[in-house]
């Protein structure tokens, strides 16, 4: 039998994969595929760019599931915390978009968000968007703590 601190930190990694995993996907999926404005690694040719989409792509959905199978085992063991899950999520989704676009984007030059334009708004938002994920994240992940030591 696991103790409440296994519990609590399986609610935080669960719910960090699936962030980890929804963000990528939404990337791959609106910016990769539909919009066409980069692929994950562009410092070769158009096929290598192909191919790594296609890893990126299956990286992210192996995070999805992860953190979907986590998550079912703590709704079956009655174990979940919404808020600190929730939480989580935006953790999860904030660091990975803060990584691709300081670490990727920047430091390696993997691949840019645009090609053509001045990048700095798109980068502003970018980077603007995941600090405020993860700020909200951590936010709700200290008040699901306040309110379970309320009981």
């Amino acid at each position: 039998m696991k103790d409440r601190h296994t519990y609590n930190r399986m609610n935080i990694l669960s719910g960090f994969l699936f962030g980890v995993g929804l963000v990528a996907f939404i990337d791959e999926a609106v910016f990769h595929q539909l919009l066409h404005w980069h692929h994950f690694y562009d410092l070769s040719s158009s096929t290598w760019g192909l191919v790594s989409d296609g890893f990126f792509h299956a990286l992210s959905w192996f995070a999805t599931v992860g953190g979907l199978f986590l998550f079912a085992d703590l709704r079956r063991r009655r174990d979940l915390i919404p808020l600190r899950w929730g939480g989580a999520v935006m953790l999860g989704s904030g660091v990975f978009q803060l990584y691709d676009g300081l670490i990727q984007h920047k430091l390696f030059r993997i691949h840019q968000i645009r090609y053509g334009v001045d990048i700095f708004y798109y980068d502003l938002i970018w980077n603007g968007i995941a600090v405020l994920l993860i700020a909200a994240g951590i936010w709700c992940i200290r008040l699901s703590r306040r309110k379970e030591y309320a009981r």
